[in-house]
């Protein structure tokens, strides 16, 4: 695994993933496998020779497919993996695990060549599968924290692992992260290709992180993951649950059905302990659904009666806030603090505090309860830079960069930005293409609700049209501005790279300055063609280029050394507000 691979294709990140040493199983054993587990597999060819060829690893896409893989062939939106069976098996599958459908394509193509496993729920069974070929178990290791909700999964996981981090380090232990930004395996990283791999990826991680002495690591578990069975054969030590507000509806189709989907986490048979945070309604519902161990966490100024853990003495600090984890059976407290900004922040830490300490021993992970709360207390683990959420590009003005990109996560970034905020806030935003389109005029109207000055420009139009797109931001907007009698101004600039420059050449020192919806991407996909652009980067530009000061771990431009020359009062760029 290297820290400086920029970009891998899929087949590299993949060879990444795989364990040196797999131990391995025959075509009969995961036969009998999936037979015990009610999976009903049909197998041909039928045979001695057949059952006793040895499988060593496993991949669903046929690029990433090596010598002795399971070759998994499921159907896509627009081609059946078996399509590509001929790719497969000339790369060394041994052995195909496949649905109806692709057993007939591949038998068809490979007549009996090979041995096919056919299922009814191949995504399903594409988990087990992988976990017996790796050597996976519930008991095997590394312990796993789960995070899913809405918002708020990538930095917690960030938190759990900083945690984790600062009370395994002492004793010799490593940890790891799988997320929507990146995947560690103690100092070694990558980029992610996606927010939760696929399922025999995972287990292929697995079995890595096992080999690179992790013990523990945290992952961000999204609904995606949990509908295509992308975590089937998993589990997990504690699962933790951040919030419910719209968004893909365009897969699930309505809020019930993505409560289901997130909801499936926190079965007993896929998690020793649920932490649930109890804010709202979706909160105390999901508490209800979820069996085993389940804790609830409070953190909000109106706690609900049934937490057993409350965030209380909420302090605002310059940057990020103080606050205090009180049990209410014991009594017992303990005092926390995050460096990040935004009460939201604040739920996000106490969410990783409690998962950490509701964490059962196992013979992985062995963390002495006391020794975490000490790291809570005197070791300041929420104080970390999470890549693109709520980053801190400037200073004065205050410049972020945030990954929100639904109407929850827009008001929980402008209600932080409004509680430290002693001028206008000037906010870049645009919407991903073919993505649930009845959110954008809910993200125009609390724009300009929330915001001095709103800038509507391009994220990833990915094949629609973008014009489209922003068409539906403002249509919101507007209709707020009209209606609702606001004050503030609205444009519309594309490209992006101009409406972040625009941005800062609006922008006084008092300000601040929010890019909402890209985080830590660093390209825009306009109809499968990629163009580069980086917020960080770009914003850290504009600034210095007019001589605004940027945060100690701000992008380094060409313009970095010339900014040390200039102060704001040498720029000539308008400023102000009009209505």
């Amino acid at each position: 695994m290297s820290g400086d691979a920029a970009a891998l294709s899929i087949a590299q990140q993949d060879r990444v993933f795989r364990p040196h040493g797999v131990a391995g199983a025959s075509v009969e054993e995961l036969v009998a496998e999936l037979t015990r587990t009610g999976y009903d597999p049909l197998v041909t060819p039928v045979g001695r020779a057949a059952g006793e060829i040895p499988l060593t690893g496993a991949a669903m896409d046929p690029k990433t497919v090596g010598p002795g893989d399971l070759f998994v062939a499921v159907a896509g939106s627009r081609a059946h993996g078996a399509d590509f069976i001929a790719t497969a098996m000339a790369a060394g599958a041994a052995a195909v695990l496949t649905d109806d459908a692709g057993a007939d394509k591949i038998r068809e193509i490979a007549d009996y060549r090979i041995p096919v496993i056919q299922v009814t729920r191949v995504r399903d069974a594409a988990g087990p599968s992988a976990a017996l070929i790796y050597g996976n178990s519930s008991t095997s290791g590394p312990a796993l924290f789960g995070v899913t909700g809405t918002n708020g999964k990538t930095t917690t996981t960030y938190f759990l692992r900083s945690l984790l981090d600062a009370v395994l380090r002492r004793h010799g232990q490593s940890t790891g992260l799988i997320g929507t930004i990146e995947i560690a395996a103690g100092e070694a990283t990558i980029p992610s290709k996606m927010t939760t791999p696929e399922a025999v990826q995972l287990h292929s991680l697995m079995a890595l992180f096992r080999e690179s002495g992790i013990t523990a690591a945290a992952m961000e578990v999204s609904s995606h993951a949990i509908s295509y069975q992308r975590t089937s054969g998993l589990f997990y030590n504690v699962a933790g649950f951040t919030n419910l507000t719209q968004d893909h509806l365009d897969l699930h189709g309505s809020m019930e059905k993505y409560f289901e989907a997130k909801a499936a986490l926190f079965a007993r048979s896929r998690t020793r302990s649920s932490v649930i945070i109890v804010d709202d309604a979706w909160g105390l519902r999901m508490a209800d659904a979820a069996t085993g161990h389940v804790v609830q966490l409070a953190t909000s100024d109106e706690p609900a009666a049934s937490a057993d853990w409350v965030v209380t003495e909420v302090a605002a600090e310059p940057l990020g806030s103080s606050f205090t984890l009180m049990h209410r059976r014991t009594g017992e407290t303990i005092r926390c603090r995050t460096g990040l900004p935004g009460r939201f922040n604040v739920s996000n830490a106490a969410l990783a505090a409690v998962m950490v300490l509701t964490a059962q021993e196992t013979a992985e992970l062995r963390v002495p309860r006391q020794e975490v709360v000490s790291a809570l207390e005197h070791a300041d683990p929420f104080t970390i830079s999470v890549p693109g959420r709520m980053q801190v590009i400037g200073t004065a003005p205050a410049a972020i960069v945030d990954f929100a990109h639904n109407p929850d996560a827009m008001i929980r970034t402008l209600e932080a930005a409004a509680s430290t905020s002693q001028g206008k806030t000037i906010l870049v935003i645009g919407a991903a293409g073919e993505r649930d389109s009845a959110k954008r005029p809910l993200m125009g109207a609390i724009a300009v609700r929330m915001a001095d000055h709103v800038i509507i420009s391009d994220d990833d139009p990915h094949g629609e049209d973008p014009s489209q797109i922003r068409a539906g931001l403002l249509e919101g907007a507007r209709a707020a501005l009209d209606e609702e009698a606001l004050d503030a101004t609205l444009e519309e600039i594309t490209p992006r790279l101009d409406a972040i420059t625009r941005a800062v050449e609006v922008a006084e020192a008092e300000d601040t300055i929010i890019l909402a919806g890209r985080g830590h991407e660093v390209h825009q996909d306009f109809a499968g063609t990629k163009h580069p652009i980086d917020d960080r980067i770009e914003l850290a530009r504009a600034l210095r280029r007019r001589g605004f000061p940027t945060a100690p771990d701000a992008p380094v431009t060409a313009e970095a050394a010339d900014a040390v020359s200039l102060s704001p009062s040498d720029s000539t760029a308008e400023g102000g507000h009009t209505a």
